[in-house]
């Protein structure tokens, strides 16, 4: 069996560095929070509560006295950070880099009286923390018919940005929907070039192979986009958490396997997921 591995599969460089952060701060002692799972991987996570990390949710913050609260890659509303700052707790920022890139865009073309328009999916984290740096009432759009439906106040000029991890090619078809509609629009393309990469790759590979593995938590937004690039360019596609969730049963046709992973994947699991493949197929 020949396997494929995606060079681009695995921790980005966001993720990493939160993943990092929350370590580090471990080693320094004291009661270590996060807001919210601080990436989208149950292993990592019941890693990081076995050494005695807590995760929080904005109800226990409120009744939060002390301790370390670190913020999750995916960021989080600007309504958080003052709750965090005005509770006198110590604040470690995780947000990715290019999320918070987004949170600037967005609070301050909404400041200028803009409408926020966020192309993403409603509920994600990554989005309502979006939301919650807007001075005004956003609007997210995840689909065509929700692109056709749009409707922004008369004469109000629109500011349009990406969750991150969308899918590139999707984004571009719903900002030439909602161009068509004559709105005065600025466009900032802010998926970030990590995710672009990912998911090309992914899509020439399942292009390439007879079957496709995707790994990554069912939580996981960019993982998710992954398995829906792979399963149109590849019939025998299956998505992953860990090597426990692996029961393949291949074609004789199948000679060649590609695998690919989301971008709060660790390696390790990666590692053991491909291992698997090639002794045991």
């Amino acid at each position: 069996m020949e396997v494929i591995l995606a060079k681009s599969a695995g921790f980005c460089f966001g993720v990493r560095r939160a993943v990092d952060t929350v370590y580090q701060q471990v080693k320094c002692g004291g009661q270590i929070y996060t807001y919210g799972p601080i990436i989208h991987n149950e292993a990592v996570v019941q890693d990081l509560e076995e050494k005695g990390v807590r995760v929080l949710q904005e109800e226990e913050l409120e009744d939060l006295q002390e301790g370390t609260v670190i913020i999750r890659s995916h960021g989080v509303p600007k309504r958080v950070c003052r709750m965090i700052e005005e509770k006198g707790l110590t604040c470690v920022d995780a947000t990715c880099p290019f999320v918070k890139r987004i949170h600037r865009i967005v609070e301050k073309e909404s400041g200028a009286g803009k409408q926020i328009v966020i192309i993403g999916n409603p509920g994600h984290p990554e989005v309502e923390g979006i939301m919650g740096w807007s001075e005004t009432p956003a609007i997210v759009v995840e689909t065509e018919k929700e692109a056709e439906n749009l409707d922004c106040p008369a004469g109000k000029d629109v500011c349009l940005v990406s969750q991150t991890t969308f899918n590139y090619n999707k984004f571009q078809d719903l900002v030439e929907i909602i161009q068509k509609k004559g709105y005065n629009i600025s466009v900032a393309n802010t998926i970030c070039n990590a995710t672009e990469e990912r998911q090309a790759e992914a899509k020439l590979i399942a292009s390439q192979v007879d079957a496709m593995i995707v790994i990554g938590g069912t939580h996981s937004s960019n993982t998710r986009k992954l398995y829906e690039i792979c399963r149109k360019e590849c019939e025998y596609t299956c998505f992953i958490q860990t090597l426990d969730d692996l029961q393949l049963d291949f074609p004789d046709s199948v000679f060649r396997v590609g695998i690919t992973a989301g971008a709060s994947t660790p390696n390790y699991i990666i590692e053991e997921v491909q291992n698997y493949v090639r002794v045991n197929f």
